[in-house]
């Protein structure tokens, strides 16, 4: 009993670190529903590596414009406002989507930019409230935490999700799907009112902020090794979800690949939550990388789906031991840089702006590998060069030098 009122204590004294964990986990849900889908529902209306591509692209870009945007904002009026409007773009993308049928294939560069600008807005306010609302000595359980939930989504969504798809005729299971998010941002919307509203003061400095690169050299490979992280997302992020639709022809496939991978997540998130000291950071992060990298040799060599399956179980280890303390040495670098109280916004801005600048220079050349060369050739090879981007992230933060 005792425990348990100690834990509700615990709850009572961090409730704003909670209820932006509930928004967290609401986000999670409604993108573990719906987010790998979508990329095959372009895909199997459009049939085309290219039209992907573009979508993808138009992500991307608009992001870290959104970013900018929602910066000025956040500064000038409140970032828990910022967080709504997130939230609202990306529910305006499944309105889209579930109002205009056919017809929003024709203009996949708009998709792709309603959902860039409600990433933009969403995480933006998410990671300047986790900045403000955690602590050092709270943010590793944060983070670990919201590891957790997005695993338990994973282990919920996805499987839910392939089997109403595969279980529909036509696209009326994408479409109820598609719905399900829309109710879970509203949700998330409604969570947001009890967050306490967070108003900053001052001009948007975000020259300012970038100019601190030259002088702080924590914050340059910080901000260096988000890039790389970004080159390998930005084409992993809907690649292997058309491997496996295209191995197996089926959604159900993307559902079972989901579970085995929250469910192997989940456990890593947990104990890398719970043992990973600081002292011990940046060996994680070497060991996430190499295994990360490790991983891509399943996709381009006889691909199958077993191998895509084992492949969906160690990127679900390497992921949370590379960025449990990966995120948390981040903030730190942030927390210790020049006017990090004033420039918190700004620092947030930035990060976003190299994190997604990675992920367009990985897409464009994904699209110039298509286009100059044969897809089933270009592609593996692709995938080996920018697959590489969170290992390349150790040689980044092993340089990084904290005050205790």
């Amino acid at each position: 009993m005792n425990r348990w009122k100690r834990i509700i204590a615990y709850i009572h004294t961090h409730r704003q670190l909670f209820l932006l964990l509930a928004i967290g986990g609401l986000y999670s849900l409604s993108i573990a529903l719906s987010n790998t889908f979508v990329n095959v529902y372009v895909w199997k209306k459009v049939n085309s590596f290219h039209a992907l591509g573009v979508y993808n692209l138009a992500i991307v870009t608009w992001q870290p414009l959104a970013f900018i945007v929602a910066g000025k904002i956040a500064k000038k009026i409140d970032r828990v406002i910022v967080l709504r409007m997130g939230v609202t773009f990306l529910a305006l993308f499944f309105l889209v989507v579930l109002f205009s049928g056919n017809r929003a294939m024709d203009h996949l560069f708009f998709l792709g930019g309603l959902l860039g600008v409600g990433y933009g807005f969403y995480w933006l306010a998410f990671n300047v409230l986790t900045f403000e609302i955690t602590e050092p000595n709270t943010r590793d359980l944060f983070n670990g935490l919201l590891g957790a939930m997005t695993s338990v989504a994973g282990m919920i969504g996805p499987p839910i999700a392939g089997w109403v798809i595969a279980s529909s005729e036509k696209f009326t299971g994408y479409m109820a799907i598609f719905l399900s998010s829309l109710c879970l941002f509203i949700a998330a919307v409604v969570c947001s009112f009890f967050v306490h509203r967070r108003q900053s003061a001052g001009r948007f400095m975000l020259q300012r902020a970038y100019a601190e690169r030259k002088k702080n050299k924590n914050w340059r490979m910080i901000t260096n090794a988000h890039f790389f992280q970004g080159f390998r997302e930005g084409t992993f992020v809907f690649i292997v979800s058309i491997f496996l639709f295209m191995a197996t022809g089926t959604e159900k496939a993307l559902g079972v690949f989901g579970f085995v991978n929250a469910v192997v997540s989940f456990i890593t998130y947990s104990l890398a939550s719970k043992y990973i000291k600081q002292r011990w950071r940046l060996h994680a992060i070497l060991f996430g990388g190499v295994l990360l990298y490790a991983s891509v040799f399943l996709l381009v060599f006889d691909l199958s789906y077993f191998k895509l399956i084992v492949y969906g179980a160690l990127i679900a280890v390497g992921y949370p031991i590379l960025l449990v303390p990966y995120l948390s040495l981040t903030f730190d670098v942030i927390g210790q840089s020049n006017h990090a109280k004033e420039w918190r916004i700004e620092y947030i801005v930035l990060r976003e702006l190299f994190l997604n600048g990675g992920r367009a220079a990985s897409i464009l050349l994904f699209l110039l590998a298509i286009t100059l060369f044969d897809a089933k050739e270009a592609i593996p090879l692709l995938m080996l060069i920018v697959g590489s981007g969170h290992f390349i992230i150790y040689f980044f933060v092993r340089r990084i030098r904290l005050s205790m």
